[in-house]
């Protein structure tokens, strides 16, 4: 969001933040009409856009001028309207799409959810259970349509690690790789993709990589992937070299998350890695997106997310030695721990 000329004043500042629940419903909106694919190769007038979305058209206008206003659209004379760079984020197709995560963000499931915070802050419990009735998992189970949102949201985001931590981490070095909790598969094809002497092992649940076998495919690393489908508190695949866990740890208690932890080390060899995939919580007054993911934890699947100095210890506790943290450009890194 753009800053206005009144940055410098408190009061402005703050009213800017509370009203940044607008741009993100607007954003949401543009995404589910597709307007990003819609002026991707030109520039198109209001009207047109409103007849090809079949929405109103002096409502479209006022909704594209008002993402104008934000940096995301260009207005040009006679109501027509191009892609900034920023806008150009949200085509389904852009190398660090961001369709997936605006569609899922500005979800009534997503707001339902957080619209439940104040009741997590004051029990510690989770707002999902109290605003959904049941927790995230069997809710997206229940709701197969919020499940496959979800999912496109994941893989939004997985693209965006595609480009920020494979250049800082050289998973060459193993042969297996198995991708524990890695949904359709979309980060293990990426690895895959970039290092053609390595094999993957793509375990989740079943209903989950029921759907993963057509990704591998268009990304040409079928032929050396497996998949597994099953549960990661019962059970690994065994004889992998390196084991990633990516934004999975996040989403559970400290007890939850180390019984992960020893699933995986029963299934490993000694001295086989395990890949933690993180975001870093950081310095106080500091990483504002991780410490929201926090609360977006809070308030979903009840986990939390982390320092450096909390993975650690989770992972002695979970029979690792503890290597070291691998920052990325992103919010993300990667802990990396070995099985002692």
């Amino acid at each position: 969001m753009r800053m206005s000329s009144h940055e410098s004043r408190p009061t402005m500042l703050l009213r800017e933040m509370l009203d940044g629940y607008r741009v993100t419903q607007a954003i949401h909106v543009a995404a589910v009409l597709g307007l990003a694919d819609l002026l991707a190769s030109e520039i198109r007038t209001s009207d047109d856009l409103a007849t090809l979305t079949e929405t109103d058209p002096v409502a479209l206008y006022r909704l594209m001028r008002a993402l104008a206003a934000a940096g995301i659209f260009q207005e040009h004379d006679g109501e027509r309207f191009s892609l900034t760079q920023v806008g150009d984020c949200l085509r389904r197709d852009a190398p660090e799409s961001v369709y997936g995560w605006a569609r899922f963000v500005g979800s009534d499931y997503h707001w339902r959810i957080w619209r439940g915070l104040e009741y997590s802050v004051r029990t510690g419990e989770t707002a999902s259970r109290h605003m959904l009735g049941t927790d995230v998992w069997t809710y997206r189970q229940q709701h197969p349509e919020v499940g496959e949102e979800f999912d496109l949201a994941m893989e939004s985001n997985s693209n965006h690690l595609m480009t920020t931590l494979l250049p800082a981490f050289d998973f060459g070095e193993f042969r297996t790789i198995v991708d524990v909790g890695g949904g359709t598969g979309i980060f293990l094809a990426a690895i895959l993709s970039r290092y053609p002497d390595s094999r993957g092992v793509l375990f989740d649940q079943p209903q989950v990589v029921a759907g993963a076998r057509p990704l591998l495919e268009r990304a040409g690393v079928a032929d050396r992937c497996e998949i597994v489908g099953g549960d990661f508190f019962q059970g690994v695949p065994e004889r992998g070299d390196a084991y990633v866990l990516k934004s999975i740890l996040h989403d559970w208690n400290d007890e939850d998350a180390l019984a992960i932890l020893r699933t995986c080390r029963r299934a490993m060899a000694d001295g086989a890695a395990l890949l933690l995939i993180e975001r870093d919580l950081g310095e106080p007054n500091d990483k504002l997106e991780t410490k929201l993911s926090d609360l977006n934890m809070l308030t979903g699947p009840g986990g939390r997310e982390r320092s450096q100095r909390d993975y650690a210890a989770l992972l002695a506790g979970a029979g690792f030695a503890w290597i070291g943290f691998t920052p990325s450009e992103s919010s993300f890194g990667i802990y990396l721990g070995v099985a002692a």
